[in-house]
């Protein structure tokens, strides 16, 4: 099995953030991982990118020409990266910014309310897990089990509120994917 992901967004978005959680989940299911970061010149705001691949075998370049799954946090990334999913890959889009019509019927697409979710769940900086739980309960790609320990090791010097609001973002996005699958 080798799956390639594209995140994309803006800067800000944790787009770097949820590809490498991802990749680091992977890894702890003793899976291979690459990650692959691209930013836009700008700090914020600007464009950013990355891609991940997990494999159970060696991966030997990072790069990918097309990707099986795609995630897009706002209408420009969508614009500019719908073409590169393979056929019969995965669109998981973020319906409170992507408000185009999806034309392509070669994918499955999962649309979801990150924006609207995150503000739910308490704060809009845990879009990026909503979006990432919904791409774990669609493709299963790393198990909830593993990528809460995941986020457990990345919020544990924090307070315990921003982990469990994070924790409830997983399980909205989870809960979201699977019922779209």
């Amino acid at each position: 099995m080798k799956k390639s992901f594209v995140f994309s967004g803006s800067g800000g978005q944790g787009i770097m953030s949820a590809g490498m959680m991802l990749a680091h989940a992977a890894i702890d299911t003793e899976k291979h991982a690459t990650f692959l970061p691209e930013y836009g010149p700008e700090q914020r705001g600007g464009s950013a990118k990355c891609t991940v691949i997990v494999s159970d075998g060696e991966i030997v370049s990072p790069l990918t020409k097309k990707c099986d799954n795609f995630v897009a946090m706002n209408e420009q990334a969508y614009n500019k990266f719908k073409d590169d999913v393979k056929e019969g890959g995965v669109m998981v889009l973020n319906s409170s910014r992507v408000t185009s019509a999806v034309e392509r019927t070669d994918v499955k697409v999962i649309s979801v309310p990150v924006d609207d979710i995150a503000l739910e769940v308490g704060n809009i900086k845990v879009a990026n897990i909503v979006i990432i739980g919904a791409l774990i309960g669609a493709t299963e790609i790393v198990s909830k089990d593993v990528f809460v320990a995941s986020l457990e090791a990345k919020f544990r010097e924090k307070k315990p509120e921003i982990l469990a609001m994070n924790l409830k973002a997983l399980e909205k996005g989870i809960e979201f994917g699977k019922q779209a699958k």
